[in-house]
């Protein structure tokens, strides 16, 4: 698991809201004070309906079931119907049935009623008067229920894979009984198991949700309310009465936009994007992305550029990126946060893009930037835990319902927020088909999972007597394992050429292994596509963070990973978890004076770039910033302007990543045998007392690139290098030329190298038939092909 800062995981912020519902001066109206002016005035005035005053009172509580069986149009004795509408604070209530327009009697507590004659349309209309104003309304209580049975059966089986389909908030058309023409409005639906009642809440009714009870739709915990003439931009949340008898008024977990924090509200939202990257999504899953060069650009978008929307972003990182050679973007924060410091790892709208940046289309319009310049999207993903915040998934329906109801699992010790119950199947179903959301509706490539580890382990940062073991008596999380195993087995079915990534710090066995695939611990593999190798990540810091003086005795640290390399399909991360919290920036970490640090800096970029795995590299780290980052202010860009006095060291390392990544694509050894032992062999990995690291890189047809890195502040000349013979050159000998050098001058370097060719001697030389003699520049990586 990553280190993280206190800050990151402080509870979100939160925002109160002023609730007034329309005409609040008006005072409340009961039986015995008789109906309001006018309301029961003139011949068109209708004879009241009867009443069950204990539904009338569940109603008015919030805690019935059904309430689309009380209000709303329904037979009554003699072959009348019954027209019942809650409307609080309404002066005036006046229905219209075919054509006949009648005003209904006050009741009393905002219910206006009337009997409509025999053979009337069993339908209404509605004009409601507040302050003298008349408005035109629907009934939603005349709509049959919007979801299907199947819809049901999915949620109750927690198979739902198109679940944001079903739930959350859409605008749809709908037709009532009786009637021909289809209505618009706002279909409204949420998970709420345990609660006694649901009513919806928004600006439309001033946040009382008293006239807008929800009707449980059975054993699926599902309740519904479909509302004509609500549309795009409705402000929402449900009012959640719980066991308790308390009510709750939340936020819509499968809410599509959320108000810009620290406004909490819901938004209704519809999708207009018109998509222009067929042909990158015609041929992303061409190649499997452990076979094909993959260099990514890691970045955390409200800072990158701060101030930029998600369109800003489009106009502005697709040709930055693309400049500089990586073939993805990685995302942090994608998802609606309450909290700037937590950076996006504490998420309380799992389906909404942050909305500081932009609306759902805006985020959509910078993928599909980024996919007409060539880049693919990944976005970090967090399904590991929540935050506590009262608006949000705490609690949602008065009991522990998305996250464990045992207090061993749910709270996590370091972070104070909750943990998912992975042994819900609704819950699971809730993530699955949030990960399957974001790569079909966004259009994302590919999924980074924060926080692995913590999910895998029952005792992850719990002390003895703080945790339970699962049912074999083991400390494995048995159902987080069955979720990640089911949330990759159905993205990578639903969606090809999407890659799932771990950020999993722990040796755990199979974490991309086949999920059908049984390991020696008895458990299949998790399924991911790709791990974040921490091991190598820390060991290899830590050695370059060494005096040269003192990297002899820290070689190792260079070369462990190769012991197991190819345990698993490994990303090599400088994310920003490592520049950060006093670690420092990467050439903050070298030791020496400035351009000792920066061509340490250089060497190891080097070094990394070769090195068996994907490439991960964060924003600022590719001009060598200094200084470490902040969430507020971003990178250093003023360090790269022509004002700078040292501009010209920063873009310096800028055009070097540039050609690690020009020469890396061009070159299948880089990439194409990542997971292959055959793709990797050392020249010499033991040369500790002259900190120089020799190692072959092979493509899937034999062809050879060579990298010997000299991490000692001194020019090593006529240093031997055995390599292997070339076929068709005389004596198995050939030439070799460099095609990267870290120490060229173009990039801030000294400038001492191996120009032109360097021809190899039929002489053998660490255990390879020929030999060239290099000159190794100080703190520096070179790469040779064939001549």
């Amino acid at each position: 698991m990553t280190p993280r800062s206190p800050s990151r995981h402080t509870a979100g912020a939160k925002a109160t809201r002023t609730v007034r519902p329309p005409q609040a001066f008006l005072p409340q109206r009961t039986p015995a004070e008789g109906p309001p002016p006018g309301a029961a005035a003139g011949p068109d005035a209708l004879a009241p309906a009867p009443v069950d005053e204990g539904e009338l009172r569940r109603v008015l509580e919030g805690t019935h079931h059904d309430p689309h069986s009380f209000l709303g149009v329904h037979p009554a004795p003699g072959g009348l119907l019954a027209v019942r509408v809650l409307r609080p604070f309404a002066e005036r209530v006046e229905v219209t049935a075919g054509g006949t327009r009648a005003v209904l009697t006050h009741h009393g507590d905002g219910l206006f009623t009337g009997l409509l004659p025999a053979g009337a349309p069993p339908s209404s209309r509605l004009t409601v008067t507040y302050g003298g104003t008349a408005h035109g309304t629907g009934d939603p209580y005349r709509f049959l229920p919007t979801l299907g049975e199947l819809d049901l059966h999915l949620i109750r089986e927690g198979r739902h894979e198109e679940l944001w389909k079903a739930l959350g908030s859409r605008v749809t058309s709908e037709t009532a009984p009786g009637e021909d023409a289809p209505v618009t409005g706002t279909r409204f639906t949420v998970w709420a198991p345990n609660a006694r009642g649901v009513r919806l809440v928004g600006e439309f009714n001033h946040w009382d949700g008293t006239a807008h009870p929800m009707r449980s739709l059975g054993a699926s915990g599902v309740w519904e309310l479909f509302v004509p003439g609500l549309g795009e931009g409705t402000l929402y949340k449900y009012e959640i009465t719980g066991p308790d008898g308390h009510r709750r008024t939340k936020a819509d977990p499968m809410a599509r936009a959320a108000e810009v924090p620290p406004a909490t509200a819901s938004v209704v939202t519809v999708s207009r994007h018109e998509w222009g990257d067929e042909e990158w999504m015609r041929a992303r899953g061409a190649r499997p992305v452990h076979e094909a060069p993959f260099s990514v650009y890691e970045l955390h978008p409200a800072s990158w550029r701060p101030g930029l929307t998600w369109r800003d972003l489009a106009e502005q990182l697709p040709a930055y990126v693309k400049d500089l050679g990586f073939t993805h973007v990685e995302l942090m924060g994608v998802a609606q946060h309450p909290f700037d410091g937590s950076w996006g790892y504490q998420v309380t709208s799992y389906y909404a893009p942050d909305s500081r940046l932009g609306g759902p289309d805006d985020f959509r319009y910078l993928v599909d930037s980024l996919h007409r310049a060539g880049i693919g999207v990944i976005m970090d993903w967090v399904p590991a835990h929540f935050p506590k915040d009262d608006w949000a998934l705490a609690r949602f329906d008065g009991t522990t319902l998305y996250e464990y109801a045992d207090p061993a699992k749910a709270e996590h010790p370091d972070w104070g927020t909750l943990v998912f119950d992975y042994g819900r199947t609704e819950v699971r179903n809730f993530l699955v088909a949030n990960a399957v959301y974001w790569c079909e509706e966004f259009h994302v490539d590919g999924l980074r999972v924060d926080a692995v580890a913590s999910m895998l382990y029952l005792d992850y940062s719990r002390e003895y007597g703080q945790w339970s073991p699962n049912r074999d008596g083991g400390r494995e999380n048995l159902e987080a394992v069955a979720f990640l195993q089911e949330m990759n087995a159905t993205v990578y079915r639903r969606c090809p050429g999407v890659v799932t990534i771990a950020e999993e710090s722990t040796a755990w066995d199979g974490v991309t292994r086949a999920t059908h695939h049984i390991g020696p611990g008895g458990f299949g593999g998790l399924g991911f596509g790709l791990k974040w190798n921490m091991g190598w990540m820390h060991d290899s810091l830590g050695y370059v963070s060494h005096e040269p003086v003192h990297r002899k005795y820290h070689h190792h640290e260079m070369t462990f990973s190769m012991v197991y390399a190819y345990s698993e399909n490994y990303v090599l991360p400088i994310s920003h978890d490592e520049v950060v919290h006093g670690k420092g920036a990467l050439v903050a970490k070298m030791p020496g004076d400035w351009w000792q640090r920066r061509a340490n800096h250089r060497a190891y970029l080097g070094f990394m770039w070769a090195h068996p795995g994907k490439q991960l590299l964060f924003m600022g780290q590719e001009f060598a910033q200094g200084g470490e980052w902040s969430h507020r202010d971003g990178p250093e860009w003023y360090l790269t302007d022509d004002a700078h006095f040292a501009a010209g060291d920063h873009r310096g390392v800028r055009d070097l990543v540039r050609e690690l990544n020009r020469v890396y694509a061009a070159t299948p050894a880089l990439w194409e045998r990542d997971t292959s032992p055959e793709g990797f062999s050392w020249i010499d990995g033991d040369a500790a007392e002259d900190n120089v690291f020799s190692f072959l890189r092979y493509d899937a047809s034999g062809d050879p690139l060579v990298c010997v890195s000299n991490f000692s502040p001194v020019v090593r000349e006529d240093y031997v290098v055995g390599l292997p013979g070339l076929p068709g050159a005389p004596g198995g000998g050939g030439a070799w030329r460099e095609v990267l050098n870290t120490d060229d001058t173009a990039y801030g370097g000294s400038g001492v190298g191996n120009p032109g060719t360097v021809a190899a001697e039929p002489l053998g030389a660490h255990g390879r038939p020929t030999r060239v003699r290099l000159t190794l520049p100080p703190l520096a990586t070179l790469w040779l092909r064939p001549a």
